[in-house]
């Protein structure tokens, strides 16, 4: 059983904090992907990390970022001057202090298995790996070079649902106003093994967003290749609205990940149809590129028959993998697209890709960045100096299914 379950992604604050710079929105996990402070000075972690415990939410997932200077011990003590001088911080203090916040789940390149045990919550688990870890540039810290990379991010585990990390992955909400894509390729490389529903970054203010990454699931190898891309129009931009993405079997265009869908109309379509149906056509608000993604795509819920649980890779009749293909379409309707069902070949039949879900065909990235400029934070052509939360619903598996 699935329960839908609401994320509430935030990244790069810089010791903004909700109401005075902007308001958090009522979910059941927080996840704050880096760079709490401007310097990590011991005040700064301290204000930050007190809004974040009184915050109204189950599960709070932190990671550091670059900025946060005194969590990253062997950088401190190498650079520690060169940010506060003579005026250093006791960075054992500064690493204790994250340490006592008993709601906060603090992860340093480090795997864990969460469960939401509230009553009134949704009663879900899932899996998730965070990391503070970004490619060095300047005198900052947790920064590696571009030859560790591929050693680095191999250690996310394949059965992660839920990746954190300061930086975004490379040509995915990345976008930097002086230096082009800043993602890691290393990171981009190892979401294609992983395959994780959600990857939630920040870092790179500018590339705030949200974008869809379609697998090829046929890939000779445990490294899928991206098949398409689908971008988010924020329905919170410039009014009172949330910044939301519903990745739920609520909307219209539900996450092919974690959950098998298939429709019951037709035994051979998989994911999107479109719903030109007088008055119950809605607009939808990704629109995809590349392969077959060419127009905006949507669905009705009520058209799919969701499965539990995921078909075996030895199960014959069921076993299925899923290749974007644009239908045909009557006079007068919008393009079908979708995914044909097909049984898995011989090149797609890896151990990797079969030890995980066969239905894990994408993977959300989302870029959280808050602060919606670059250092030090000013505010240019009058654009402000605040981004929105970005809410993410999405489902999950149930742990309690009384």
């Amino acid at each position: 059983m699935f329960r839908r379950t609401r994320f509430v992604c935030i990244s790069d604050t810089h010791n903004a904090a909700p109401d005075a710079s902007f308001k958090l929105p009522a979910g059941h996990v927080l996840i704050h992907a880096g760079d709490l402070t401007n310097q990590g000075k011991y005040t700064e972690l301290r204000k930050t990390l007190d809004w974040i415990e009184k915050a109204d939410f189950e599960v709070k997932i932190v990671v550091a970022g670059n900025h946060d200077i005194t969590l990253d011990p062997a950088f401190y003590e190498q650079h520690g001057a060169h940010h506060h001088g003579q005026h250093l911080q006791d960075a054992a203090a500064c690493r204790t202090l994250v340490e006592d916040y008993p709601s906060l789940t603090f992860l340093n390149h480090e795997y864990a298995e969460l469960t939401l045990k509230k009553p009134d919550g949704p009663r879900t688990t899932f899996k998730v790996f965070g990391s503070p870890m970004s490619p060095a540039r300047g005198v900052w810290a947790f920064g590696y070079q571009p030859a560790m990379a591929s050693k680095l991010w191999d250690s996310i585990p394949l059965d992660t649902d839920v990746l954190v990390t300061h930086t975004p992955p490379n040509g995915h909400c990345d976008a930097s106003r002086d230096r082009g894509p800043a993602g890691c390729k290393g990171l981009q490389q190892a979401l294609g093994r992983v395959r994780p529903s959600l990857a939630v970054c920040g870092h790179v203010h500018e590339g705030r967003g949200v974008e869809r990454v379609v697998w090829d699931l046929h890939s000779p190898s445990g490294q899928c290749k991206e098949q398409g891309v689908g971008y988010w129009h924020d329905p919170g931009a410039g009014n009172k609205k949330q910044s939301l993405v519903d990745l739920s079997s609520r909307s219209l265009e539900p996450l092919q990940s974690s959950r098998w869908i298939k429709d019951e109309m037709d035994d051979r379509m998989f994911g999107w149809g479109s719903t030109d149906v007088g008055s119950a056509n809605k607009t939808c608000s990704w629109k995809f590129h590349d392969g077959p993604f060419q127009s905006e795509i949507g669905s009705s819920a009520n058209e799919y028959k969701l499965y539990d649980e995921p078909p075996t890779a030895t199960d014959a009749g069921m076993a299925v993998s899923l290749r974007p293909s644009v239908m045909p379409s009557e006079e007068g309707q919008s393009p079908m697209l979708g995914f044909i069902e097909e049984k898995p070949t011989p090149a797609s039949s890896n151990t990797e890709i079969l030890g995980g879900p066969l239905g894990r065909k994408e993977t959300c990235i989302i870029n959280a960045a808050i602060m919606a400029t670059s250092w030090p934070h000013k505010a240019v052509n009058g654009r402000g100096k605040y981004n929105k939360p970005i809410v993410v619903d999405i489902d999950l598996p149930t742990w309690d299914t009384s």
